[in-house]
């Protein structure tokens, strides 16, 4: 079969480690007789210092045309260190979720149990733990009217919310939870927000169309402390724009690195895969940044295509080489490996699975992958 993809590299590491991405995407290509055909474009400070524009037209142009976007972070620090800066890097991924309808941001948190010595919270809290966490992501208080008195002294963001909106990617979740253990948590703040006791009634009301799976209620401030002290008791989380925010952000020190936690952002006709690490402009052009969320963003992407196979493949080579010690330094204490040998293991191992500990060795003395 043939894909269309749009890849973004954006700024900082995104480069590096989406290239990386794409070895993956093209090892399954040849492994299973997909081909992908990529069309690049830009976004961020990248295209701001190119056109002017945080989102240009062609890149708009290029993302509706294809089957999928392939994204890699966003960010510059002189544009973080300027409050007068007038367009900003992050409007242009705000822009582009609007104008394709991303109304869905899926983040699964899982702990690795290779990893689990890496996370700051104990081992016999987070062990187990696999969590898909469903983001509203273009309404509520990011997108509503926002206003400044004439004084200067006093400020308003409105949050607004339609049942349309919070039916959309509740339908979403319902059918996450069916294929997973069948729970679903509504997080929200019903004891005092208006747009929460909305959010309750309308997912409240269409449970019964899910009558298999369990639905529960959590006030936001507890589902944060939850988070920490039993997550493994969440299947799926779904709540609104802010508060999903934060606490997929929070679930992100789950699993000890965030350089493995990868993200979709889905809409009807629409979607696109990204880590979420961010930029990092510190690491860029180092070699050093962590690849593997990248990567697991492109399994993401693989099975929104409806590759299934493909995907558990993808995400078997990345759990091969978090067995291995096949890392970057942010995971591996001892012994490791840089973005782009990460990426060949990866794709090596997708390619020849039964050859991994003799093509481990090889790599490990710095000769080629492949054999």
């Amino acid at each position: 079969m043939q894909f269309q993809i749009a890849v973004i590299p954006g700024d900082g590491i995104g480069p590096e480690v989406t290239s990386q991405a794409q070895k993956a995407l093209d090892a399954i290509g040849d492994e299973y007789g997909h081909q992908f055909i990529y069309t690049e474009a830009l976004m961020g400070a990248c295209a701001i210092d190119a056109t002017g524009a945080a989102l240009p037209e062609a890149t708009l142009a290029i993302c509706k045309k294809a089957d999928a976007i392939l994204f890699g972070a966003i960010g510059d620090p002189k544009y973080d260190n300027d409050p007068n800066a007038q367009i900003r890097p992050e409007q242009g991924l705000l822009q582009l979720r609007k104008e394709l309808g991303l109304y869905c941001n899926i983040r699964p948190v899982k702990a690795f149990d290779a990893l689990i010595h890496n996370s700051p919270l104990k081992e016999h809290i987070i062990k187990g733990t696999d969590i898909s966490i469903f983001r509203e992501l273009t309404g509520g208080i990011y997108f509503g009217d926002k206003r400044l008195n004439q004084a200067g002294d006093q400020a308003f963001d409105d949050c607004s919310y339609s049942t349309t909106e919070i039916e959309r990617i509740g339908h979403l979740a319902f059918a996450e939870a069916q294929k997973r253990r069948k729970k679903l948590t509504l997080v929200d703040k019903a004891n005092v927000l208006e747009t929460s006791r909305l959010w309750r009634k309308v997912i409240t009301a269409m449970a019964p169309q899910y009558p298999d799976v369990h639905l529960d209620f959590l006030f936001v401030d507890n589902a944060a402390m939850q988070l920490i002290l039993n997550p493994s008791q969440f299947d799926v989380i779904l709540t609104e724009n802010l508060f999903g925010d934060i606490l997929s952000d929070e679930a992100s020190v789950i699993g000890g690195s965030i350089g493995l936690l990868a993200s979709a952002s889905i809409g009807s006709t629409h979607a696109l895969f990204e880590p979420i690490h961010g930029s990092f402009p510190q690491a860029t052009a180092k070699d050093i940044a962590n690849p593997l969320a990248s990567i697991l963003s492109a399994a993401m992407l693989l099975r929104h295509l409806s590759l299934e196979k493909e995907a558990q493949a993808v995400e078997d080579a990345v759990g091969k080489s978090l067995e291995l010690g096949f890392t970057t330094q942010d995971i591996a204490s001892s012994q490791s490996f840089g973005t782009n040998k990460v990426g060949d293991f990866i794709a090596d191992y997708i390619l020849n699975p039964e050859d991994t500990n003799r093509n481990f060795e090889n790599i490990f003395v710095g000769q080629s992958t492949i054999i």
